[in-house]
């Protein structure tokens, strides 16, 4: 028995098959099994062929999935950068608001109340934005980053420390939004 025999089994043929089988002559019959041998070769490779397009779809489609959902993750990003960066540019502007409210709140007078409540509303705003006051005490160490030096001053705290705060900075998810400004002990 061969392989071909040993994996496809041969099903026993059918009583009409067999007669017509008897009346043909065996040239005409083994014409008849050389055409139907090409012919089950002919769809073999038609179905080897369509098996080959499917499998390349199939590796289409996986990524065509792939570059959407990477799409998707791009542009979930650049919608959240915008987003932060809307917010950034508000609070940079609201921020020159409040440094004009705690000026307010130096003067004497009848406003100072309705001031200091519109003053914490405010600070409630920032930080519910996560924004975050930078106020160096003084003898903090100087930090580029976070602080403008507006001058030097003789001081009492060491040298090359922030000696005081002339103006709030803010930073807003460990971004600086403004600087600090302070003077520099000498």
């Amino acid at each position: 028995m061969s392989d071909e025999q040993a994996t496809h089994e041969i099903p026993e043929p059918d009583a009409d098959l067999v007669a017509r089988v008897e009346e043909t002559s065996p040239e005409q019959t083994a014409r008849e099994i050389a055409t139907l041998r090409e012919r089950v070769e002919e769809l073999e490779a038609d179905l080897e062929t369509s098996e080959d397009e499917r499998e390349e779809l199939e590796s289409k489609l996986t990524r065509k999935q792939a570059d959407f959902q990477n799409f998707k993750k791009r542009q979930q990003k650049k919608t959240e950068q915008a987003r932060e960066r809307a917010t950034e540019d508000l609070v940079e502007r609201l921020v020159d608001v409040r440094d004009n409210l705690v000026r307010a709140l130096d003067q004497e007078g009848e406003i100072r109340d309705g001031v200091e409540t519109t003053l914490r509303q405010f600070d409630e705003v920032l930080d519910a934005e996560n924004v975050d006051p930078i106020e160096p005490d003084a003898g903090t160490e100087l930090d580029p980053q976070r602080h403008e030096v507006l001058m030097r001053v003789e001081s009492d705290v060491p040298e090359g420390t922030v000696a005081d705060l002339h103006r709030p900075g803010y930073e807003m998810a460990g971004k600086v939004l403004r600087a600090a400004q302070v003077t520099v002990a000498e």
